[in-house]
């Protein structure tokens, strides 16, 4: 692949419970990449990748040269790798020089490879990208130094330190806001608040804020 894209998606092989809330936002000019085992659910919404990466170890290998007699671009890695089959997709997507880049069931099913996918965030490479992790109920982000929180009123939007304390924050548009204040990672205080409108900002000094938005309102989630 060497065509430029305003979006790449990744859909690795975790849970996807709302795989209908992620088609209906799909467009015919995005870039699709199945993640290794990520490809049955792109299979599941009727939908060709552009690029199938990993090391293949959870797809049949059938199915993979019936790809590639298709056009499909495969990049097959060994098993036995530093890096997970995400990451390398990340490299690849990066290299089409994304606006953003969406990766798609990436949460749940695995403990440890969900916190390694949220780390992945982290990486210098990303920081000028909008990346999100979402699974069409929850929207997963980071936030450097500045931030827009999209959404509806009434949804759950929790913001947590990452890698240390998050100094110098400042919030409008969430009914608990913050105003120039830290939050520490052995501390509670940033779990749980509500968007008062349809968009929210955050803006701190230092660190870094995982910004988790459930797509679900919580008063509907309550009843």
């Amino acid at each position: 692949m060497t065509q430029k894209s305003k979006r790449v998606v990744l859909f690795v092989n975790g849970d996807l419970p709302a795989p209908g809330q992620v088609r209906a936002l799909l467009t015919d000019d995005d870039v699709l990449i199945a993640v290794d085992g990520g490809l049955r659910h792109l299979e599941s919404l009727g939908l060709i990748p552009n690029l199938i990466i990993g090391d293949l170890d959870s797809v049949d290998q059938a199915k993979i040269q019936a790809y590639r007699t298709q056009g499909v671009e495969v990049h097959t890695y060994p098993a036995d790798k530093d890096e997970t089959d995400l990451e390398l997709a990340l490299d690849a997507a990066c290299d089409l020089d994304p606006e953003t880049i969406w990766v798609v069931a990436a949460l749940g099913k695995r403990l440890d490879q969900t916190l390694a996918n949220i780390f992945l965030l982290t990486r210098p490479e990303l920081a000028d990208r909008d990346i999100h992790l979402f699974d069409g109920h929850t929207d997963v982000f980071l936030i450097r130094e500045s931030g827009i929180i999209h959404g509806e009123i009434d949804q759950r939007v929790s913001l947590l330190p990452l890698n240390g304390p998050a100094e110098g924050i400042l919030t409008q548009g969430l009914e608990y806001p913050l105003a120039n204040e830290t939050l520490n990672p052995d501390k509670t205080r940033g779990i749980s608040n509500k968007m008062m409108s349809p968009t929210a900002t955050v803006r701190l000094r230092h660190g870094l804020l995982l910004c988790i938005r459930e797509a679900t309102k919580i008063k509907e989630r309550r009843g």
